[in-house]
Order: C-alpha cells, then sequence, then structure tokens
C-alpha cells in the first residue's frame, strides 16, 4: 500500500519576461483552492492527499492551467518559476491582507527574505511516535531534497552565489529545533515555544521537517516536507516525492535506521550533535546543491551531496519497483546528469545570458510541460 500524499505549492505570478505582479488578492477571490501568502507576489494551492502517482500529477498541473486562463483576463499575465524574486523588488513588502496581524507580524519581523516560493511535501503518518522517527531521519537528510530541487540563484536580477537563496535567507524558527525523541518530547517543547513567544502560534515552526495535523502538537497524522525549492517540473517533483516515499518505506522495514539509533556520533550529545550537522549541511548546500560537500550523519564521513543521493537511489530503487512506483524514480537520475534548475539557470547567466532572458524562457518551458502532461495524461483522466 502506498503512502498518502499532497503537496503545497507556492508560486509567483507576473509576466512572460519574468517581472513579479501580486495578485493573489484577486486570484483567491476568484478560483477556488487558492489561499493568499503575506506579500500578493505568490499565492499558493493545496492537492489532495492522494496514493496514485497519476492522480498527483493530474492535480498538480490542473490547477496552474487554471491560473494561468485567469491571470490572461488580467492582462498579460503568467506563472513565474524559480523560489526567489529573481527580478526584484525585495525593499518592498507587499501586502496581500492589510489587516491581517499575523501578517503584519511577518513583515516587520523579516521583510521579505520570506516572499519566496517552494513546495512543502506532506506524506501521511497515522501513529505519532513513528512519524516522530521518520521526522527525525528526514531532518538529517533534508539538504539532500534541497541540493535535487534548489531553483533560486537570482534575486534582484542578479546571481547571488547560491543555489538556493531561498533557504540561505528563509528565517528558519524558532532559532534551535531539537530532534524529537518522541510525540510527548514534541508536544512538551511547542507548549515551551508557545509561552516564551518564540513561536506566534502552532504553524510558527519553520524547519526544514515538521510533524503536522488538524490539531497540532496533539492530533498530528503527517510529516512536512518543507525544504525543497519550487519544482515547476511536476514529473521531477513527483521524483523527488517517489525518493522520499521510498526511504520512508524503508525505515517503516528497518526501524534501526532511526539516526538517534543508527549514528556513531557521540551518544551523550548525539541529538545535539545531529541537529548541528544537518544544520551546516543545509548551509552547504543552499550554496552549491549537488556539488556541496556534506556530512553523512551515519559517520560523519564527507561526500558530495551528488555521491549520497546516487548511493540512495540505487538503493531505494528497488524498494520503489516493488511498490509500482518505480518509473517516477527513474527522472532523479537525470537530475543527477543534468543538474538541477539552478544549476542549468547559472550555467546560462555564465554563456551571457542574462537574468531576465533565463525566466522568460523558463516560463515558456514550465507552460509547455504543463499543456503537453495535461493533454497526453490528464485530459483523457477527466473524461
Amino acid at each position: 500500500m502506498l503512502l498518502s500524499k499532497g503537496f503545497e505549492v507556492e508560486m509567483y505570478t507576473g509576466t512572460p519576461d519574468g517581472n513579479i505582479v501580486g495578485f493573489s488578492d484577486r486570484i483567491v477571490a476568484a478560483l477556488d483552492g487558492f489561499v493568499r501568502e503575506p506579500d500578493s507576489r505568490n499565492v499558493e494551492y493545496t492537492t489532495p492527499p492522494l496514493h496514485q502517482y497519476e492522480q498527483l500529477l493530474c492535480e498538480l498541473v490542473r490547477p496552474r492551467q487554471s491560473l494561468r486562463t485567469y491571470l490572461q483576463t488580467l492582462g498579460d499575465y503568467t506563472i513565474v518559476p524559480g523560489s526567489t524574486l529573481s527580478l526584484g523588488d525585495t525593499t518592498r513588502f507587499c501586502r496581500s491582507d492589510p489587516n491581517n496581524p499575523y501578517h503584519s507580524y511577518i513583515e516587520q519581523t523579516y521583510g521579505t527574505d520570506v516572499v519566496t516560493a517552494s513546495i512543502h511535501i506532506n506524506v501521511g503518518i497515522a501513529d505519532p511516535e513513528i512519524l516522530m522517527r521518520a521526522c527525525r531521519l528526514l531532518r538529517v537528510e533534508a539538504p539532500l531534497y534541497l541540493a535535487l530541487t534548489a531553483s533560486s540563484p537570482f534575486l534582484d536580477g542578479q546571481a547571488t552565489g547560491y543555489h538556493s537563496t531561498r533557504w540561505h535567507l528563509f528565517p528558519q524558527t524558532p532559532e534551535f529545533v531539537p530532534l524529537f525523541e518522541s510525540h510527548g518530547h514534541h508536544i512538551q517543547w511547542t507548549e515551551s515555544q508557545l509561552e516564551q513567544k518564540t513561536m506566534q502560534n502552532v504553524r510558527h515552526l519553520w524547519s526544514s521537517v515538521r510533524p503536522n495535523g488538524d490539531r497540532r502538537p496533539y492530533s498530528l497524522n503527517r510529516l512536512e516536507l518543507r525544504i525543497c525549492d519550487l519544482v515547476i517540473n511536476p514529473l521531477n517533483l513527483l521524483a523527488v516525492t517517489a525518493l522520499l516515499e521510498a526511504r520512508l518505506l524503508q525505515l517503516f522495514q528497518d526501524p534501526g535506521l532511526d539516526p538517534l539509533v543508527q549514528s556513531h556520533l557521540p551518544a551523550a550529545t548525539r541529538a545535539t550533535d545531529l541537529v548541528t550537522l544537518a544544520h551546516h549541511n543545509e548551509i552547504a548546500v543552499a550554496k552549491a546543491s549537488l556539488g556541496a560537500t556534506v556530512r553523512h550523519w551515519q559517520d560523519g564521513q564527507e561526500l558530495t551531496a551528488h555521491a549520497w543521493l546516487e548511493a540512495q537511489y540505487h538503493s531505494l530503487w528497488p524498494i520503489a519497483h516493488r511498490h509500482g512506483f518505480s518509473c517516477f524514480l527513474t527522472p532523479i537520475k537525470r537530475l543527477l546528469q543534468t543538474g538541477n534548475e539552478a544549476q542549468q539557470w547559472l550555467a546560462l547567466h555564465e554563456r551571457g545570458y542574462t537574468v531576465a532572458e533565463i525566466m522568460a524562457q523558463a516560463i515558456k518551458v514550465a507552460q509547455q510541460q504543463d499543456q503537453a502532461l495535461i493533454e497526453e495524461l490528464c485530459l483523457p483522466c477527466a473524461a
């Protein structure tokens, strides 16, 4: 039985040449399924939790086509790929809901560092203790998913020197989030953060991975991987999700994969050392993505994110094959060969293409990909 999976997809809107223009208040009023972010320049939609990848593909693409169609009624506007304000402007915050006090707090505290677009992948796990174990494993391996998905090398029309400028800038809050040893530990820690005001509410836990549910922190039913940059290619996103699902299925088969159990780091400081190791790996991957040198949580040995992912792919492919979704995992091989979106864009930039030219081309490619998938796979499903 496959796990249930769903996505929270944040995207920018703007012109076909990449200038980002905010319409989230109008979009939310006109289209079902979309919600506003604090800044009007990006908007979010959520897919329902589904088990089958084929269904997920159509649920990813259909809302985007509806959004593109609606944006055309406002003028020559479309969806803009990337996870940062590639063509600016980061000097101003464009409020989508001026009367929302939580949005006021975000603007005043973080400014445009949080005006990013990303993918949050939610995977259903009903047992809270198994969920905590999964969160521990994914917390120390989250940098690998950022390495695959980095798509924010530009900001305000300039290359920043980072493959994921989004994760470099994004304020991870609270400053220190432990590896939760149990559901009870998570409840106790969350209540303490709310009391100390280091979290404004239960949603104000901005780390690479977190447990999620209908009544956090008490009623939990899914793992939320939050570190990924926006993956505009739906097949690549499903490949990243397939890698995540196969890794979780491997963990369910072998609970000993728990970092608190299997890591060779000193037992007395292991929990804290693992958080520190993961944090340093995230910093390295935000800078160089697949080319970053990272340390493995099991033994602390150095290797590249690319090498670690290659090893994971080969060990997880048989699991995906056994469960019938290996065809959705295979694009990982191509991603490792050709590089992620940030690497491809930076290669064009080094050849002399401007940021505006790169974004205009990315917009066109994304639209063509979605249209082809709708025509080839999703229209017959609807019929």
